[in-house]
């Protein structure tokens, strides 16, 4: 295993199947999200469900942020690498006529997102963890005896500056998915006759899922009404 991980190849689809999983995991997490917008009930029975559930508390979520880790350590270990290879200069070897502006940059993209990543786990997660387990509260509930994850949601996008830092974060995911999503595919070699397919597909998800999270986020700041 330890030789598989050495190998440029190796490393390549370490990080194509750490992208799938957290690819998969975005999707989840803007399926529940997008609820709020729709349907403010649903989404805190579902939201209480993944906060409480011991099998999603305890398992999944220590595997979510393995991956997280495991996903930026691999990717900025893989740019080191790319970078020490390099024997022609950008000078002599035009990067712009051998790949897109998104691949040369994905080491920056990457960086912001890992920002924005530490910045909403202040906002969502290090909060939800004093309830749960320092305060310990674990009902969900308010004085009024309604859920509470619908309302702190939308008390979190009450500040303008926090909206926008939001939408810059899905900005830049976006631009990191333009070309990750396709890249990890080709790095378990899938390049066939479906390759035209897969590159749409990573298109649309690449624009939809940020920007859908974009309007969430514009959605709660323009509807809070407390």
């Amino acid at each position: 295993m330890s030789g598989f991980f050495k190998s440029s190849v190796g490393r390549k689809v370490a990080m194509a199947l750490s992208a799938f999983f957290l690819m998969f995991f975005i999707l989840q997490h803007f399926a529940i999200n997008i609820l709020s917008v729709f349907n403010p009930d649903l989404f805190n029975e579902v939201s209480h469900f993944m906060g409480t559930n011991p099998l999603v508390q305890f398992v999944l979520q220590p595997i979510l942020i393995f991956g997280v880790v495991f996903h930026f350590t691999m990717g900025f270990i893989l740019e080191l690498k790319n970078r020490s290879a390099r024997s022609i200069s950008y000078a002599v070897n035009n990067g712009n006529a051998n790949s897109s502006w998104m691949s040369r940059n994905m080491i920056y993209s990457g960086g912001f997102i890992l920002i924005f990543l530490v910045i909403h786990f202040i906002d969502f997660w290090i909060p939800e963890l004093n309830i749960k387990y320092v305060i310990g509260d674990t009902s969900g509930l308010l004085a009024d005896g309604n859920y509470r994850y619908f309302e702190e949601l939308q008390h979190k996008f009450v500040p303008i500056w926090r909206v926008i830092l939001y939408c810059i974060g899905f900005v830049f995911l976006a631009l990191h998915l333009l070309h990750g999503f396709n890249s990890a595919f080709q790095s378990i070699g899938a390049n066939n006759k479906y390759t035209k397919s897969i590159k749409g597909i990573g298109k649309a998800y690449a624009v939809l899922i940020p920007l859908g999270f974009i309007i969430i986020a514009c959605f709660h700041h323009l509807t809070y009404t407390h």
